[in-house]
């Protein structure tokens, strides 16, 4: 099953967006577009299911280079996830596979977002 998100088009460069493609009411996912697209789950490797904006969708640093945790402080590398400053420094973002439409439409897996108890 696929869950689409939006169209690539709507997606700035240099900017983050959340999504809710499982239906919680509140964003699991985000994008990131700069250089390309980058998705991941919204939590925090640190603490689980810390949400990573302050919030709706800020969750880049002011300058748009680094992804960053907000109850933590952890910045993020954007093309890798991986923490490269503050308490899980050296772990990663959980990444999400984005599915690219021949008309630029983007979507996802749900099943990738589900967690495991």
């Amino acid at each position: 099953m696929r869950v689409r998100l939006c169209h690539a088009g709507e997606l700035e460069e240099g900017r983050a967006r959340g999504f809710d493609p499982t239906g919680t009411g509140h964003d699991t996912m985000f994008v990131v577009r700069r250089d390309g697209l980058h998705a991941y789950r919204n939590e925090c490797p640190h603490w689980a299911d810390t949400s990573m904006a302050w919030r709706k969708d800020a969750f880049l640093n002011a300058d748009g280079t680094r992804i960053v945790c907000a109850a933590h402080g952890a910045q993020f590398d954007i093309a890798t996830g991986l923490c490269t400053l503050g308490p899980c420094e050296g772990d990663s973002l959980t990444r999400v596979d984005l599915i690219e439409s021949e008309d630029g439409s983007l979507s996802v897996d749900p099943s990738q977002l589900e967690t495991s108890t």
